[in-house]
């Protein structure tokens, strides 16, 4: 079964653990920081939308039609004024070159086939001065760390495809943005918040 394919098929299921997951304030603190015309990729089921602006110029993007279901539905129930959900590839995004002032994932670049490939399609949709926020779990710098996620590394890439062991961060980084930022927020240096301009 495709990785899209598995996620549409536990959507209800995700969204619930998702909506409990201890990171709703730093969400919401990145939400925070976007301004403009905005796209978040990978937003599965709209766990994010509640921290928007009514008004935002929101474009969201995922390749799990069952997930885009329910975050359809609670744009709805938000009376989201000005937002489009488009099933997509975040590796062939069909958006032009430079056309968002602020991009926005949160534990997407874990599953993608090919990170690489995203984050450069990431760069080159976002407007030169634009900002890109990611929150992203990933391989450690501590060996002890690394040696725990290895093991549930196992069922994660099993059950829904998701890699515990990419190096994301370095990867922003060399992607080209002018300057890249991040903190740790939980796990010890695990999950960060990243914040890339270009």
């Amino acid at each position: 079964m495709k990785t899209k394919d598995k996620y549409s098929r536990i959507a209800k299921i995700f969204d619930k653990i998702e909506e409990k997951m201890p990171m709703n304030g730093i969400k919401k603190e990145a939400v925070g920081m976007l301004t403009g015309k905005i796209l978040e990729i990978g937003i599965g089921s709209g766990a994010c939308l509640k921290y928007y602006k009514k008004d935002s110029d929101l474009t969201g993007i995922d390749f799990s039609i069952g997930m885009l279901n329910l975050a359809k539905e609670k744009s709805i129930n938000l009376d989201l004024k000005n937002i489009k959900l488009l099933e997509m590839d975040i590796e062939n995004m069909s958006f032009k070159n430079e056309d968002f002032d602020s991009i926005f994932s949160s534990c997407v670049f874990c599953t993608i086939p090919n990170p690489k490939k995203g984050i450069n399609e990431v760069y080159r949709v976002l407007k030169v001065g634009g900002k890109a926020v990611f929150i992203e779990h990933m391989k450690s710098k501590y060996f002890l760390i690394n040696i725990v996620l290895a093991f549930f590394n196992i069922f994660t890439k099993l059950i829904l495809g998701t890699s515990l062991l990419r190096e994301t961060e370095k990867t922003i980084k060399e992607a080209g943005f002018s300057k890249v930022s991040s903190k740790n927020i939980m796990f010890g240096d695990v999950i960060k918040l990243i914040i890339a301009e270009k």
